[in-house]
């Protein structure tokens, strides 16, 4: 379900795995970036009028539950099949994505999902 030769994929792995902690393992068929819990999902889906739509070159995040209404008004925003129900939105990726952006998104998923120790190195970090 996705392509490691991704440059996206690759581009969300080298600021994923940078979090304290992180690592990265193929979950229901898609890279999952995780500590303890899953933070983020590369690629998505949802259903439209009973048929499956991919979404394969895109994050899926938690966002803070502050950041959640306006990000899922974005127009590459989409309610991820299963886990938009727990909160979770995805976000397309593409040639003009703001990679300074996805570090934030990926940064609070991080917060909402990691133990306090590694959420600790990361602020210690910065």
């Amino acid at each position: 379900m996705f392509d490691d030769d991704d440059p996206h994929l690759a581009r969300v792995r080298e600021l994923a795995t940078a979090l304290p902690g992180a690592a990265e393992k193929v979950s229901h068929g898609r890279p999952a970036f995780f500590t303890k819990k899953v933070f983020a999902y590369y690629g998505g889906s949802l259903k439209v009028d009973g048929e499956w739509v991919q979404h394969p070159h895109s994050l899926v995040v938690q966002p803070d539950p502050e950041d959640r209404p306006a990000l899922v008004e974005d127009p590459r925003a989409y309610i991820p099949a299963y886990l938009g129900p727990s909160g979770w939105v995805g976000i397309d990726l593409d040639d003009e994505t703001d990679w300074a952006e996805v570090a934030e998104l990926l940064d609070a998923s991080f917060r909402l999902t990691a133990p306090r120790r590694s959420i600790a190195e990361l602020d210690a970090a910065r």
